[in-house]
């Protein structure tokens, strides 16, 4: 890889072709390129409103709507969907990366319920590039647990409210929830065709979820969501923990940080081996005041028994940082970076990220796609950014790789197959490029 570092056609097919174990932090509807959203409402009879360029369910009858299919029969109209569903051709002078990123969601959120569609694309783009493993985020129940929190209203003592929750129907919920992830994994084998013979070397990528909980609502729908994902832990092996998502600096997020922390602190005693990965220091000076910068990351740790971070750009201005480092090494929490959406939403690049940082410190880390489809790109990316921007040799972001699955939430037996193919796969790509001249 040193030979080749000032190649960028030549690393890029290196990289591509390395094993990369896991992505663990992928939000599943972020994951998925604009112009599969575009085709899917096309599909679908849906709409576009062409003021916002969103889309909206049928039928199109409102000012300013239009077919969706009408979007592929104009190029120019097709680029500029594609534009306000991603990062793609993002021109800092119209609009900050922190809105258009941010923003974008909330334009193709009407046609994110194919869950099948969704997973195909994201495992088969993921295999494609030797990935092995997935943590995908997603709110798996469709708003149920949000509704009856909300429906029933905020209780102080979170006991009482627990339970009322789970009176009120939780559990009912969730396993109607998991019926409609059963169907779309059976959506999903069929467009890979796993039942064929011979069977797709992407079908054996494992997939794992995390429950996504939109911190950005009322303390009563967080809660009732944070209760969903602890129970929905226990009762399906297909999801592994749960983390808290929407923007950090946002105003609920920034008030009820501390509450959050607490809702997670008094539900981990009652579901002690459900794990954590939060969400924290998803921030940078300016975007909040600095006091705003000071906690977050420290808080996940200890009230919130977050067993991994999700970005933590921050960390620096953390109180006493050498020291929380250190505690994060020792404690081996692992941390999730994703360096593309760290420079599109906050700006922060090279130098200025602190990736270098957390490995001068000796904490883990993981490179990660967070919202590929958004930021228009993949992990082989992501990895070549830690090359020529981070300027990180082969041993680190090999460890990088097997970080991915050695803190992967996944069981104890399969996460020790997955780290023992990983290691072939080394082995055998290693010795392919031994002689490269």
């Amino acid at each position: 890889m040193e030979r080749i570092r000032s190649d960028p056609g030549a690393l890029l097919l290196f990289l591509r072709e390395m094993p990369k174990g896991g992505d663990l932090h992928n939000h599943l509807s972020g994951s998925i390129y604009a112009e599969s959203f575009i085709k899917w409402a096309a599909e679908d009879g849906m709409c576009l409103t062409m003021a916002t360029l969103s889309l909206s369910r049928p039928p199109c009858t409102a000012p300013e709507e239009i077919p969706a299919a009408n979007i592929a029969r104009n190029a120019t109209l097709y680029g500029d969907v594609v534009d306000a569903f991603s990062m793609r051709n993002w021109n800092a002078a119209r609009q900050n990366g922190h809105d258009q990123f941010f923003e974008s969601f909330s334009k193709f959120s009407a046609n994110d319920e194919r869950l099948g569609d969704m997973l195909a694309e994201v495992v088969e783009r993921a295999a494609a590039q030797h990935v092995s493993y997935l943590e995908l985020m997603f709110g798996p129940d469709d708003g149920r647990a949000i509704g009856l929190g909300l429906r029933n209203g905020f209780v102080q003592d979170f006991g009482v409210f627990r339970e009322r929750l789970i009176a009120a129907g939780l559990r009912d919920s969730l396993q109607a929830g998991r019926r409609e992830i059963d169907a779309g994994e059976r959506r999903q084998r069929s467009l890979m065709k796993c039942d064929s013979t011979p069977r797709p070397a992407s079908c054996s990528t494992v997939v794992r979820y995390l429950y996504q909980v939109l911190r950005g609502l009322p303390p009563e729908a967080v809660f009732a969501q944070i209760l969903a994902a602890f129970e929905l832990a226990q009762m399906d092996n297909r999801f592994v923990g749960f983390n808290l998502v929407m923007p950090e600096d946002a105003p609920v997020p920034m008030r009820d940080f501390s509450l959050h922390m607490s809702m997670i602190d008094y539900l981990h005693k009652l579901y002690p081996n459900v794990k954590i990965t939060l969400h924290a220091g998803e921030l940078s000076e300016g975007l909040v005041p600095p006091e705003g910068l000071r906690f977050h990351i420290r808080e996940s740790i200890e009230r919130g028994h977050a067993m991994r971070i999700g970005h933590g750009t921050a960390i620096l201005h953390e109180d006493d940082a050498p020291g929380l480092l250190r505690r994060m090494a020792d404690q081996k929490i692992l941390v999730e970076v994703a360096l593309s959406s760290s420079d599109g939403i906050l700006g922060i690049r090279g130098n200025r990220h602190p990736l270098r940082t957390y490995l001068r410190y000796g904490v883990p880390v993981a490179l990660a796609t967070d919202d590929e489809g958004v930021s228009r790109s993949t992990l082989t990316l992501e990895y070549r950014k830690a090359v020529e921007e981070q300027e990180l040799d082969y041993r680190t972001i090999k460890a990088m790789a097997i970080n991915s699955i050695a803190h992967s939430f996944v069981d104890d037996t399969t996460k020790a197959r997955l780290l023992s193919e990983l290691a072939s796969a080394f082995n055998r790509f290693e010795v392919r490029h031994a002689g490269l001249q």
